[in-house]
């Protein structure tokens, strides 16, 4: 009996020995880690083995996440949508202060002409597509120059950032000096009914219309100026025109970007400035044209590229009571010469240069397009033609010019 009994103590404690041993390596392996240096065999092996099971599982899955085909199988026919461009689209959708929009523009526009039958001789729009913190010296100064030359004009912004309480801040000058200037949120589904873009607004909206890489914003500030001058007709600038002289006489008219040298006719339009009275046919085609030939991956197919193959196809025929203005008119320097106007005087023959410029710009100008794309990081010097056309066309000159210039 006392063997028996030995055999079984070994017996059972045999597993509880082994266990001890298995925990005393494990324990004994992990303190390699803190306590040998890496020039001993068996640490070069634990410095150099692989990462742990356990992290490596969860450092692929937080890496391959965004991308990965098994999490999201709908991201290989879909490229998954840029952050402004989901924010733009859930603005789209109406809500309380949108749906008020043809109300709050009709109060607008009649409440003027009641309290004064010429308070509104010529009606200006403008679009804001960005978050109010980048509405800057440079747009103040540019609806200071719209009412510089058009005192009992009214003005009109489409835009949500601006129809708030920051933005109604922003325009407090110009109200408190009784210009008449409002910014409301647009109501879309308004804008687009009865056009040619109300189907394709309602895919969009239903996220079946591709918005491409260039920002959904500016391709919906390029069909909502067509659809402001088809509702009400007037005049529609961009937030970077300087006006430079009335537009009273102008009528039905689009600017010509550049010139052909040989044949001298115009070569491309823009869309930055447009006068068009209300269901001009001219604007129903450039709505027509949106709609169906929308591409978000060209910078311009939807806006400059559209109104040019528009006016060209249609020469002749709905165009016949449309006038293409040359450059001078709105756009004296194109985009890629822009710097010129920016800089300030370096010498002699330079200053006569820019004296000539501006005498011109001055005399055949009704606008300066100030092409913000390229410029709104150039510094506008001392002494430069921008900076002498902007201290003829402000309102509150002391405030603005010194914003401009700092």
């Amino acid at each position: 009996m006392p063997k028996q009994k030995k055999v079984f103590s070994v017996l059972f404690l045999l597993p509880l020995f082994l266990l001890a041993i298995f925990v005393t390596v494990i324990i004994f392996s992990g303190g390699l880690h803190l306590l040998c240096t890496k020039n001993e065999p068996i640490c070069r092996y634990l410095h150099n083995s692989p990462p742990k099971t356990e992290t490596t599982i969860f450092l692929s899955i937080k890496e391959t996440i965004p991308n990965s085909p098994s999490t999201n199988r709908t991201s290989q026919s879909t490229p998954k949508m840029p952050r402004k461009d989901r924010l733009y689209l859930r603005i789209i959708h109406p809500n309380a202060r949108s749906k008020l929009f043809a109300q709050r523009a009709a109060e607008f526009f009649n409440s003027l002409n009641l309290n004064n039958a010429s308070s509104c001789n010529l009606t200006f729009f403008m679009t804001w597509i960005s978050p109010l913190k980048y509405f800057g010296a440079r747009e103040l100064v540019a609806i200071e120059s719209l009412f510089k030359s058009h005192q009992n004009a009214c003005l009109l912004i489409i835009s949500s950032t601006m129809d708030s309480p920051k933005g109604v801040k922003l325009l407090k000058p110009f109200l408190d000096n009784g210009f008449r200037v409002a910014a409301f949120s647009p109501d879309y589904e308004y804008l687009v009914s009865g056009t040619p873009a109300e189907t394709w607004f309602d895919q969009l909206r239903k996220g079946e219309v591709n918005p491409g890489d260039v920002s959904i914003g500016q391709n919906l500030s390029n069909l909502v100026r067509l659809l402001i001058l088809y509702k009400y007709g007037g005049i529609y600038l961009d937030t970077d025109v300087i006006v430079m002289k009335s537009f009273d006489g102008l009528r039905n008219c689009i600017g010509a970007q550049t010139i052909d040298a040989v044949t001298h006719q115009w070569s491309r339009l823009n869309n930055a400035v447009m006068v068009f009275d209300k269901k001009h046919p001219l604007v129903l085609e450039f709505i027509r044209e949106f709609a169906s030939t929308f591409d978000g991956n060209k910078w311009g197919h939807n806006g400059p590229y559209l109104v040019s193959r528009v006016v060209l196809r249609v020469a002749g025929k709905l165009s016949s009571n449309v006038t293409v203005l040359p450059p001078i008119a709105f756009y004296p320097l194109d985009w890629s010469r822009i710097q010129v106007l920016f800089q300030g005087p370096a010498n002699g023959s330079h200053t006569r240069w820019m004296t000539q410029k501006l005498y011109w710009i001055q005399k055949s100008s009704f606008a300066v397009h100030l092409w913000n794309r390229e410029s709104k990081s150039m510094r506008m010097e001392q002494g430069s033609i921008v900076a002498r056309i902007l201290s003829d066309c402000c309102l509150f000159c002391n405030s603005s010019i010194k914003a401009l210039l700092h």
